[in-house]
C-alpha cells in the first residue's frame, strides 16, 4: 500500500514525459494532474484500515496496532510521493523520449488496451449488453457467496498454527492411585515413540506441566493429584517434517483416545492457541438458581457435545461422586469424657496426615531435619483402624475414638466455580474433522438445544456476546473461540459500515455529488468474486486477517475508483465527449491501477504460505485481482450511465 501513491505519480510523470517531453514544468504540471485525487484516495484507504482499531475485547490490542502504525506510513508515503519521487523521476526519466499520444510502448499492453477500448465502448453503446454484464457480474457476486453457504469456505477466528508442541491431558477417575495414572501415562508415551515426527516427550503425573500457554489460559498449572497427569510432547522442527502440527494432533487423537476409553480415562490431545487465549475452543457456560440442576443440565449440554459430528475432547468442570466419611462427634459423651471436639479433630488429622513436631539436627547434616509426628500406614488404611485411636479424658483414662464419634457416609460437595460473581458450570471441547470450526459445531449444538425439554417448563435460552443478567432461570452462554469470533466480526462489520458513511462523506465533498460516491464505491462488494473462489481453492479458512484484508482491499479499491473518475471529469473539464472521456480515462489509468494491483500481489506473496496471516494475503491478492479486473469495466460504464441519465 505504500508504493501506491509513489506509483500513481510516477507513471504520471513518465507519461507527460512521453507526450510533451522532459522538463520541470511537465513534472509539476503531472504531479498537480493527479495530486488532489492522491491525497484524497489515500485517506479513504486510511479511513478503511480505521475498523481495527475499534475491535474490542481480547483481540482489541492484538489489531490495533495495524491501522495506527499503517495510517502514520501512509502519511509519510504519501509526502514521498509528492517531495522525493518528483525530484528522482526527473533525474531517472531524463532520456524519456517523445512519443506520439496513441503510440503505445508495448504491443501487450495495446493489444490488451483494443481489446479493454473495444469491449467498453460495445457496452456503453448497448443497453442489452450492460444488462447482460451486470447479471454477470451479479451470477458472480451471489455463486462466490454460495461458496460459504455450502461450506466450501469456512470461517474461523483464527486458523491453527504450525506448532512445535501440543500437550496430552490425562483425567483418571477421582481416587485413582498415583500409580495407576503414571501406567496409563506411560501406556501413551509408549504409542508416542512409534510416531516419526515427535522427538520426545515428558510425562508429569500427579502435577502439572512447567508453565506455558497453555497452563496460563486453560488453567493446567492448577492441575494436581494422584488422578492428573500431563505429557508434553515435542516435534521436529518444521522444516523437518511435511505435516502440520494440527495435522499430527488429529493423527495422534484416535489412538490416544482408544487407550483412554480401556481405562476409563478422559484423555485430551491439546494443541498451543494460535491467539485468542480461551479456556477451550467451546465452552458451554451453565447458569441458574440451583447449583445441582446447573449440574444436571450441564450433563445434557455434556451429551449433546458427544453426539455432535466434529466435536472431541469433550469433558466439564465437574469431578465424580467422591465418596465421604464423616467422623460426627457425639458432644455429650466428648463433654463427659473432657475432651473437646477440636482435640478430636487433631487427633484424627495427626493420624492421617502428620504433623511437624519440631527439627532434628544431625551432625553430618548441614540442614536440620523436620520430624514428622504420624500414625504407621497399618494403622491408618481403614476405618475401623482409626476408630481404635485411643484419646486421653481430663481424667487420664483412656478413651477409645469409637466410643466418641459415629460414622457417616455421604458424598463429597462439588466444586463451584464463578465468573463475574454468578455461579456456572462449565462444558469443553474442541473441534475436529471436516468442520474444523467453532461456529458449524455450534450452529448444531444450538438446534439440539433448542429441543431440550425443562422441567421448569421454558426453554433454556442461549446466549452469545454476554452473560445473563440475573440468575433466576437456567441459561447457557457459549464462550472460548465462539465469543472472541462474534466480538471481532461484529465490531470489524459496525465499524466498517460506519467507515463507508465517513468515505461517502468525503468524496461527497470532493466531487459535489451524491451518486458519485456511489459509482466509486460499487466495486468493493466485487473483491469478494476473488477472495471467496481462492479461499476455496487453497483448503484455507476465512479468518479475522482474511477480513482485514478485504478491508485493506476495499480502500484500495475506492483509492483506484477516485483516481478514474477524477481523471474522467479532468477530461469532461477539457472539453471531450462523455463516451470519449470515460474510455479514455479507463485505458490512460489502465497501467497505474495494474501496477498497484501487482504492488499488492507481490508485497502479500511473502505471507502467503504463513498459517496465521495466509488469509489476509488470499485476500489481498486475490481480491485487488478481482476488483481491479471488474471495476476497470464497471465503475466507467456506471459512471456513463450516471452522467448520461443526468444530462438528460
Amino acid at each position: 500500500i505504500l508504493v501506491d501513491d509513489a506509483i500513481v505519480v510516477v507513471e504520471n510523470i513518465h507519461r507527460h514525459f512521453r507526450i510533451k517531453g522532459v522538463s520541470r514544468e511537465t513534472a509539476v504540471h503531472a504531479v498537480d494532474e493527479v495530486g488532489n485525487p492522491t491525497i484524497l484516495a489515500t485517506f479513504t484507504v486510511i479511513a478503511a484500515l480505521m475498523p481495527m482499531a475499534f475491535v474490542s475485547g481480547l483481540m482489541g490490542p492484538y489489531m490495533r496496532p495495524i491501522p495506527v502504525g499503517a495510517s502514520a506510513a501512509m502519511l509519510i508515503s504519501l509526502l514521498i510521493a509528492f517531495i522525493i519521487s518528483p525530484w528522482l523521476s526527473y533525474i531517472v526519466l531524463r532520456k524519456t523520449k517523445v512519443h506520439k499520444e496513441e503510440e503505445e510502448e508495448s504491443k501487450i499492453i495495446g493489444y490488451f488496451n483494443r481489446l479493454y477500448e473495444n469491449n467498453l465502448r460495445g457496452l456503453l453503446e448497448s443497453t442489452f449488453k450492460r444488462t447482460i454484464a451486470f447479471l454477470l457480474v451479479i451470477l458472480l457476486l451471489g455463486g462466490s457467496m454460495l461458496l460459504v453457504v455450502f461450506k466450501f469456505v469456512t470461517v474461523k477466528m483464527l486458523p491453527f498454527d504450525n506448532k512445535s508442541e501440543l500437550q496430552i491431558i490425562v483425567d483418571m477417575p477421582e481416587g485413582t492411585s498415583l500409580e495407576r495414572t503414571a501406567m496409563v501415562s506411560q501406556e501413551v508415551g509408549e504409542y508416542l515413540k512409534t510416531v516419526p515426527e515427535i522427538t520426545d516427550f515428558q510425562i508429569y503425573a500427579g502435577t502439572a506441566a512447567p508453565f506455558n500457554f497453555n497452563g496460563l489460559v486453560r488453567h493446567y498449572f492448577l492441575r494436581s493429584g494422584s488422578a492428573v497427569s500431563d505429557i508434553q510432547v515435542n516435534f521436529v522442527s518444521r522444516d523437518r517434517r511435511e505435516a502440520q502440527s494440527h495435522d499430527i494432533a488429529k493423527r495422534l487423537r484416535p489412538e490416544i483416545q482408544k487407550i483412554g476409553d480401556r481405562y476409563n480415562a478422559n484423555i485430551k490431545v491439546v494443541e498451543v492457541p494460535p491467539g485468542p487465549p480461551v479456556l477451550s475452543t467451546l465452552v458451554a457456560e451453565v447458569y441458574g438458581p440451583d447449583h445441582e440442576r446447573q449440574i444436571e443440565i450441564a450433563g445434557e449440554i455434556k451429551k449433546i457435545f458427544k453426539e455432535t459430528d466434529g466435536v472431541v475432547d469433550v469433558d466439564w468442570y465437574v469431578e465424580d461422586d467422591q465418596k465421604k466419611i464423616i467422623f460426627a462427634v457425639d458432644k455429650e459423651k466428648a463433654a463427659y469424657h473432657g475432651i473437646s471436639t477440636d482435640s478430636i479433630a487433631q487427633t484424627v488429622r495427626i493420624a492421617l496426615g502428620g504433623m511437624s513436631a519440631g527439627l532434628l539436627h544431625v551432625e553430618d547434616s548441614r540442614e536440620p531435619v523436620e520430624i514428622i509426628l504420624r500414625t504407621p500406614l497399618s494403622e491408618r488404611a481403614g476405618i475401623e483402624d482409626l476408630r481404635e485411636i485411643v484419646l486421653v479424658s481430663s481424667s487420664g483414662h483412656p478413651v477409645s475414638l469409637s466410643e466418641l464419634v459415629r460414622v457417616e457416609r455421604g458424598i463429597e460437595h462439588k466444586t463451584i466455580y464463578r465468573k463475574n460473581l454468578k455461579r456456572v458450570v462449565y462444558v469443553l471441547g474442541d473441534v475436529a474433522g471436516t468442520e474444523e470450526s467453532p461456529v458449524y459445531a455450534i450452529m448444531k449444538m444450538k438446534e439440539k438445544l433448542k429441543e431440550l425439554e425443562l422441567p421448569e417448563g421454558y426453554e433454556l435460552k442461549q446466549y452469545d456476546s454476554e452473560q445473563p443478567w440475573l440468575e433466576d432461570r437456567y441459561a447457557v452462554k457459549w464462550d472460548g473461540e465462539w465469543h472472541i469470533t462474534i466480538e471481532v466480526f461484529r465490531d470489524l462489520g459496525m465499524a466498517f459500515a460506519a467507515v463507508m458513511v465517513i468515505i461517502y462523506v468525503m468524496v461527497v465533498g470532493w466531487f459535489r455529488s451524491f451518486i458519485t460516491p456511489i459509482v466509486i464505491m460499487a466495486p468493493i462488494p466485487l473483491s469478494l468474486v476473488g477472495i471467496l473462489p481462492a479461499h476455496a481453492f487453497m483448503g484455507a479458512f476465512f479468518t479475522a486477517t482474511s477480513m482485514i484484508g478485504f478491508i485493506a482491499g476495499a480502500g484500495i479499491v475506492i483509492r483506484n475508483s477516485i483516481i478514474l473518475v477524477d481523471f474522467i471529469e479532468l477530461k469532461l473539464g477539457e472539453g471531450m465527449p462523455l463516451k470519449e472521456a470515460v474510455v479514455q480515462a479507463g485505458i490512460i489509468r489502465f497501467r497505474p491501477m495494474l501496477l498497484t494491483a501487482a504492488a499488492v500481489v507481490v508485497g502479500s506473496s511473502v505471507i502467503l504460505f504463513d498459517p496465521i496471516f495466509q488469509g489476509m494475503a488470499i485476500a489481498l491478492m486475490a481480491g485487488e485481482v478481482a476488483s481491479t479486473l471488474l471495476s476497470r469495466t464497471l465503475v466507467p460504464v456506471l459512471y456513463y450511465m450516471h452522467k448520461k441519465r443526468s444530462t438528460n
